[in-house]
């Protein structure tokens, strides 16, 4: 639930007058779960909703990061980054093992050795 969170925030923080279907779209989620999210977020206080007031659809909305919603987003990136780096790791180290069984004949496989 935190990336979808983070990437919500994100989302909004780009573009607030997206529709909860655009959001949908946008981080590959269903839109009942953009619309979860989103309620958990304004009662976390970190966005606020505000209804277009000269917008001939009246239910369209701006969802707003609050100064808080900033804060949280960004210590969500930084925790998205650093899960990311230490998955960047693990893939190195991984590659590293392949390429030295293939040098090592291990594996007979025509995969380029250096990339």
């Amino acid at each position: 639930m935190e990336e979808i969170h983070y990437k919500l925030l994100k989302a909004l923080q780009a573009n607030p007058d997206l529709s909860q279907r655009e959001l949908a779209c946008a981080i590959g989620v269903s839109l009942g779960k953009v619309n979860f999210c989103l309620r958990a977020l304004i009662e976390k206080g970190w966005v606020k909703a505000a209804n277009f007031r000269r917008s001939t659809n009246k239910v369209a909305y701006a969802y707003l990061l609050t100064p808080s919603g900033i804060e949280e987003k960004t210590r969500a990136t930084a925790h998205f980054l650093r899960r990311k780096i230490a998955e960047y790791e693990v893939l190195e180290k991984e590659i590293e093992q392949l390429r030295n069984e293939i040098k090592k004949g291990r594996i007979s496989v025509d995969v380029p050795v250096e990339v």
